[in-house]
């Protein structure tokens, strides 16, 4: 495993704006006018690394279509349905003339199919896509080789909130393959599947495109809340192997003042920030999906400002209490935050490093020593980046302190194949891979 020595490495690899983090508590294992600043120049850069409140560019608008165009789906004729229904879309479009709707009623899943000659091999993919139906389906691209053997790379769950829907790139990461490795050069189809839980499913895709992978996979460590239990007990941990974690605290719940409370002082995250860590936006800790519009671009101008005021270098990066974002959110969250969010899954839900939607990155709840293993397995053996999520140690959502320890020993057992790094880290990869 490659160590980021401190923070010091991250500030050294940027050299454009800082980004936004990433979002989101979990269910218990279950994304306006500068007069609503608490004050000062919005646009003005404080010292020490600590960004402005506004973003310098729209990070969903100008990473939108990273990598290389595959398939347009401007001609359908070379899809074949299996199941459910697919069928043209010229209404609801992501880019060019149409899209491609997918539907099915009942539990059936949906799956359309194409073949396929190019060489794909060392590609990544990512794909825009929009559903009304996000908790019913997981969605999943299955490639097969002429000899049989497959990759699924797949999104696993989606917390996209209704009825407030629209587009969003998922780039995901491998989720399954076949013993036998797959021959990537010869590949005979394509495969995208809705997989649905019912009573129905509706799904539109587009613009799906491919990416170069990385030269190693990444992990991500992100504890949410400001939690005194990473202080006392995982932070020592971390670093005794010297990685960094991303803390996303409560403004209301974390203490300024005297230390010993169930959450970290202010004091305290500057001093694990000093110590290589990031702190990130979490913000009001109530789900965003739930705020009238007028009410949600004041909430993140003054979420944001807090972290700027106390000195925070991760204020650009969010991560979405409960998960929780819409198609109005996304729209004001991308003025203040360039990369964070949350499709958060109980189960394996990895990303590729250069296409996911900037501020719609998925993650998985570390409550399984077991599936954290193998998103670690995933990412170190298909260079992706898994973002795994933690609270306190005696929550359901949360594996053991002892776990944790044995997580942090596999992450250092894959050598160079694997990185822990921040959420900026992350960006400075997606932003240099367009």
């Amino acid at each position: 495993m490659t160590r980021p020595s401190t923070r010091r490495r991250f500030l050294a690899l940027s050299s454009s704006a800082a980004i936004a983090g990433i979002a989101g508590c979990t269910d218990q294992l279950g994304l306006a006018s500068s007069d609503d600043s608490p004050g000062g120049d919005p646009n003005e850069s404080t010292s020490g690394g600590v960004p402005s409140l506004e973003t310098e560019s729209l990070s969903r608008e100008t990473y939108s279509q990273p990598g290389e165009s595959f398939e347009d789906f401007e001609d359908l004729s070379a899809w074949s349905v299996v199941q459910g229904s697919g069928e043209p879309d010229t209404e609801v479009i992501f880019d060019g003339s149409q899209s491609f709707r997918l539907s099915a009623t009942g539990d059936q899943n949906i799956v359309v199919e194409r073949e396929l000659d190019e060489d794909l091999a060392d590609r990544d993919f990512s794909f825009a896509m929009r559903t009304t139906t996000p908790g019913n389906v997981a969605v999943y691209l299955r490639l097969v080789d002429a000899y049989g053997s497959h990759t699924i790379y797949q999104l696993r769950q989606i917390t996209y909130r209704t009825p407030d829907v629209g587009w969003f790139r998922t780039n995901p990461g491998v989720f399954e393959t076949t013993p036998v490795p797959t021959e990537m050069g010869d590949l005979e189809r394509m495969e995208l599947v809705v997989l649905n839980t019912g009573p129905e499913a509706e799904v539109w895709v587009d613009d799906l495109r491919t990416h170069a992978k990385p030269d190693k996979g990444y992990v991500v460590l992100s504890w949410d809340d400001g939690r005194r239990d990473y202080y006392d007990d995982a932070a020592p941990m971390h670093d005794e192997y010297g990685v960094p974690a991303i803390q996303a605290p409560i403004p209301d719940t974390t203490s300024d003042g005297t230390t010993g409370g169930r959450y970290m002082t202010v004091q305290e995250l500057q001093e694990r920030q000093d110590s290589g860590d990031e702190i990130v936006v979490h913000g009001t800790h109530e789900p965003i999906h739930r705020y009238d519009e007028a009410e949600i671009e004041p909430r993140l101008r003054r979420d944001k400002q807090w972290f700027i005021d106390n000195g925070f270098e991760g204020a650009d990066y969010i991560v979405y209490p409960h998960n929780s974002f819409d198609k109005t959110s996304l729209e004001y969250t991308d003025r203040y935050h360039d990369c964070g969010g949350f499709n958060q899954s109980g189960d394996v839900n990895t990303t590729g490093v250069y296409g996911f939607d900037p501020l719609v990155l998925p993650r998985t709840i570390g409550w399984d020593l077991d599936i954290s293993k193998r998103c670690v397995d995933r990412a170190a053996e298909h260079n992706n980046c898994t973002i795994l999520n933690f609270h306190a140690f005696d929550e359901e959502n949360t594996m053991s302190k002892e776990e944790y320890g044995q997580l942090l020993e596999h992450i250092d057992g894959k050598g160079d194949d694997l990185e822990v790094i921040t959420l900026g880290d992350l960006w400075q990869l997606r932003t240099n891979g367009q």
